[in-house]
C-alpha cells in the first residue's frame, strides 16, 4: 500500500507549528493492520529483515569506573547489547519503511556516498549498498560496531561499507563530503535522546550542497485521552499503600511521562499537529520550542491524560512515504508518550482544552527532554487551569 497523500501536504505543514491534523493527515504504508509486503530491487520479501540498525554511538572507556561515567556513557553503553536492536528490527513499521525507501528509489543511492549515522548493526547500510551506493559509511559508537563490521563482511560488502567506530563529533571520515545522510534518530517523544543534534552535525560538516538527509520530515502531535483506570493503577496507588501516605513518591510519578500503547477508543478529542521540523533546513536549537494546542472533544467524557506521537516523512521520493507512531496507525516500539494530568477533566462535546506545550533538553543531562504542559478548560461542568511539568529521562 503505497502513500495516498502527496508531497504538498507534508510541506505545507511546515508553514504552521500548530494546526489540526485533518489538514496535514498522511496515509502511511502501515496504517492499519494489514501486512503488506515489500519489494525488494526485483521482488519483494516476505519477512522482515533479521538485521538491524539503529542509532548512536560510543562505548565508554573500559578504564573508567561506574563513579566516572556520564550519562552519555551509559546512554551509549545501553546500544551495546543486542537485545535493543532485536526490538528496532522486528519493528516492521520501523524497518520495512527504510527499506522500502531504498528499494522502491534507487535512483536515489546509486552511484552516492552515503552515511549512516548510529548505524548499529548496519540494516540501514545494506539497504543502501544494495541499492547501489557508490560507498557507505556506517558510525556506531557503541560496541555493536564491531559486530557491523562482522554483518558486513558476512554479507560480502566490504568492498562497499565502512564501519567507523566512534562518535559523530569526533571522528574523521575519508571524503570531505557525502551525497546522503540516512539516520533513524527518533527517540520516544520524537526527540527523547537528543541524538537529532547529531544528525544536523553531520549534515552541517559533510552534506553536499542540495544533499538529501533520510528522512527529511518530523512531526509532533498531540490528542487527548480517558485514562481513568490506568492512572488510578499507576498514579493514585501511591496516595494510599496498605494505609501509609506516600504521596511523595506520587508526585515523582506524574512527572513522568509514560511510554505506552493507547487504544483508539481511549481518544477524546481531535489530534493536533505541534510542531514540524525540516531536519535538511533546520538549525540546532529548533528542537527546543513552545507550541500553542486545542483541543476539542468529540464526545462526552472525562480526560485523563495528553498523549504525543511523531510523524515522519521522506518527501523525495517518488512517491511520499513515512509512518505513523500515532494510537490510530499500526503499533511501533516508540508507542506514545503519555503526560497525565493532575486534575480529571469534564469535558463536554465541542469544548476544548487549550493550552502551550514547551519542550527543551534537560540542562544537565541534554539527553533527558523537559516538558512544560500549561492548559485550561473552561467548561458548563468543569473549571481548570494549571503549569505541569514533566521529565523524559
Amino acid at each position: 500500500m503505497d502513500l495516498q497523500s502527496n508531497v504538498e501536504n507534508v510541506n505545507d505543514s511546515q508553514n504552521s507549528t500548530a494546526a489540526t491534523d485533518k489538514s496535514t493527515k498522511i496515509r502511511f504504508e502501515y496504517e492499519d493492520d494489514e501486512y503488506i509486503e515489500d519489494e525488494t530491487l526485483e521482488e519483494a520479501p516476505t519477512e522482515c529483515s533479521n538485521l538491524e540498525e539503529d542509532s548512536v554511538m560510543c562505548m565508554p572507556d573500559d578504564s573508567k569506573t561506574d563513579g566516572d561515567k556520564t550519562s552519555a556513557d551509559y546512554y551509549f553503553d545501553s546500544y551495546s547489547h543486542f537485545g535493543i536492536h532485536e526490538e528496532m528490527l522486528k519493528d516492521v513499521v520501523r524497518t520495512k519503511t527504510y527499506q522500502s525507501v531504498i528499494y522502491k528509489n534507487p535512483f536515489l543511492f546509486k552511484d552516492k556516498v552515503v552515511l549512516d549515522v548510529g548505524a548499529g548493526t548496519g540494516i540501514l547500510s545494506l539497504f543502501c549498498a544494495k541499492a547501489g551506493a557508490k560507498h557507505v559509511y556506517a558510525v556506531e559508537c557503541s560496541s555493536m560496531a564491531d559486530m557491523a563490521e562482522e554483518i558486513v563482511k558476512l554479507n560480502k560488502f566490504s568492498n562497499v561499507i565502512t564501519v567507523l567506530k566512534g562518535k559523530i563529533e569526533e571522528i574523521e571520515l575519508p571524503v570531505a563530503q557525502v551525497d546522503i545522510i540516512i539516520s533513524e534518530w527518533m527517540g520516544y517523544f520524537l526527540v527523547y535522546e537528543n541524538m537529532l543534534n547529531t544528525v544536523l552535525y553531520a549534515r552541517d560538516k559533510w552534506l553536499v550542497k542540495d544533499g538529501l538527509v533520510l528522512p527529511d520530515i518530523a512531526s509532533l502531535h498531540l490528542t487527548a485521552i480517558e485514562d481513568a483506570d490506568y492512572k488510578e493503577d499507576k498514579i493514585e496507588f501511591w496516595n494510599n499503600v496498605y494505609g501509609f501516605d506516600m504521596s511523595c513518591i506520587r508526585k515523582q510519578a506524574i512527572a513522568e511521562p509514560l511510554v505506552d500503547t493507547v487504544e483508539q477508543n481511549q481518544i477524546v478529542t481531535n489530534c493536533q499537529l505541534l510542531k514540524t521540523m525540516d531536519i535538511s533546513k533546520m538549525a540546532p536549537g529548533d528542537a527546543s520550542f513552545t507550541a500553542p494546542f486545542k483541543l476539542v472533544a468529540e464526545r462526552d467524557d472525562y480526560i485523563h491524560a495528553l498523549v504525543a506521537y511523531f510523524d515522519v516523512s521522506f518527501t523525495k521520493c517518488h512517491k511520499l512515504m513515512g509512518f505513523s507512531t500515532g494510537p490510530k496507525s499500526r503499533a511501533t516500539h516508540w508507542k506514545q508518550t503519555v503526560l497525565y494530568l493532575e486534575d480529571v477533566l469534564t469535558i463536554c462535546q465541542g469544548e476544548a482544552v487549550v493550552g502551550t506545550l514547551t519542550v527543551a533538553p534537560n540542562k544537565k543531562n541534554p539527553r533527558d527532554v523537559d516538558i512544560m504542559l500549561k492548559y485550561s478548560l473552561n467548561g458548563r461542568h468543569c473549571q481548570a487551569s494549571r503549569t505541569q511539568y514533566y521529565r523524559m529521562r
